[in-house]
């Protein structure tokens, strides 16, 4: 099941999944993760988090119209590519165009770029490096 969490409660599994247990949980609130227009999607199993992804309303230098940034996605890795992260987005993708969002957009690790691509995303840079974290392309996926 997916639902809205709080930023603390994505805060686990971004530090596990994305810095590999090496910080502390709080060390992974990102700015904005408790702007009034961010949200914070998980999906739940067994009553455990199993997946997360944050978004804030942010747009992207050159592009038009309202959009909203996709960050900190992560999936434990017992539950890697079952569908889990697939499901969360594109109830990200409904939400937000009911809210006539025009698009999403997200700096993608360069092992999640096929992820994205399955959902449609495209990307809208050359590779760059994120220190620390690793290779990154920005991708932008139009919702309408």
């Amino acid at each position: 099941m997916i639902k809205f969490l709080q930023p603390e409660e994505v805060l686990l599994l971004r530090n596990t999944i994305l810095r590999e247990g090496k910080l502390k949980n709080e060390e992974c609130f990102f700015l904005h993760d408790d702007a009034e227009d961010s949200f914070h999607l998980g999906y739940v199993l067994e009553g455990e988090i199993i997946c997360v992804a944050s978004f804030h309303h942010q747009a992207r230098d050159g592009f038009a119209g309202d959009a909203f940034q996709l960050r900190g996605m992560a999936t434990a890795l017992a539950h890697q590519g079952k569908g889990y992260g697939n499901r969360l987005v594109n109830f990200a993708i409904v939400y937000l165009r009911g809210k006539g969002v025009n698009y999403i957009w997200c700096n993608a690790r360069q092992k999640a770029f096929r992820f994205y691509q399955s959902l449609g995303f495209e990307f809208i840079s050359d590779i760059f490096d994120i220190p620390g974290i690793g290779p990154h392309k920005t991708m932008y996926l139009k919702i309408q």
